[in-house]
């Protein structure tokens, strides 16, 4: 499989003296093409920190960042991201938000009026071109969001916790959207979860991170067909590999102190 990212012993460390924290230890990943990997870890494990180096937004003190076999190491505008929150400009319309984002990534205005007409009734927001992100629900937002992922001429799209802030039936339905929308088109796709059962309801390969400093705990192929149906959640297997990570991650995690520096 050809690999679209490829990040080679990364390791970031933030301030200096006595204040010094190494937050990535030697990170390795790899996303191929037409893969959905996705990344878990503890609370404070350097996730964030990774996706901000793949994004050329931090460079590592050590390591390297290809995609698509260059080295783009500190280089930006090489992925398409979708945040935790939807980030919708107030003042532009959906249209509008989307044809920002894409004229940004070098797609002409026109062009970019024509997919989002195009891809708008698609995702279910038929007629929305034309509302405020305000007169939008959550999960509507998120599909637009994800959306200009989407659509911007990027190989690697990297999602960090989309749906995060959603409440737990729209998150699920979004899930299944995403799902859908992914399956239909395949591209290479990189996720920051904290849910595990979302790891697994969409992802090929699972990531576990350790707590920081961070390195890759272990990597697991996800053994369920595509394309996946909502009774996944009730096959025991899924299950069974639920609480292997759960199990996984409560190993990853610090063990927290009382008050006198005691393990709890």
């Amino acid at each position: 499989m050809t690999a679209v990212l490829e990040v080679r012993q990364a390791v970031k460390t933030f301030g200096s003296g006595r204040s010094v924290q190494q937050v990535l230890g030697g990170v390795d990943v790899t996303v191929g093409e037409g893969e959905f990997v996705s990344i878990i870890g503890p609370s404070g494990s350097g996730k964030t920190t990774l996706f901000r180096l793949i994004g050329g937004l931090e460079r590592p003190d050590s390591g390297e960042i290809r995609i698509q076999g260059r080295v783009v190491t500190g280089e930006r505008g090489h992925i398409a991201y979708m945040p935790q929150q939807a980030a919708l400009l107030p003042w532009r319309t959906v249209t509008d938000n989307i044809v920002l984002a894409l004229t940004i990534a070098g797609v002409t205005e026109s062009e970019a009026r024509r997919l989002s007409a195009e891809w708008l009734p698609r995702i279910g927001l038929a007629g929305y071109g034309d509302s405020y992100p305000h007169t939008l629900s959550g999960g509507m937002q998120q599909r637009v969001s994800f959306l200009r992922a989407l659509l911007a001429p990027r190989g690697l799209m990297c999602l960090d916790e989309p749906f995060g802030a959603l409440d737990a039936l729209t998150r699920l339905q979004m899930q299944q959207w995403l799902l859908s929308i992914w399956e239909a088109n395949r591209r290479s796709v990189l996720m920051v979860t904290h849910s595990i059962e979302e790891a697994l309801l969409l992802s090929d390969r699972i990531l576990v991170m350790s707590s920081s400093p961070a390195t890759i705990l272990r990597e697991l192929e996800v053994p369920f067909g595509r394309p996946r149906s909502p009774e996944l959640w009730t096959d025991p297997q899924f299950n069974a590999w639920k609480q292997e990570l759960y199990e996984l991650l409560s190993g990853a995690a610090p063990k927290m102190a009382d008050e006198k520096g005691g393990e709890l």
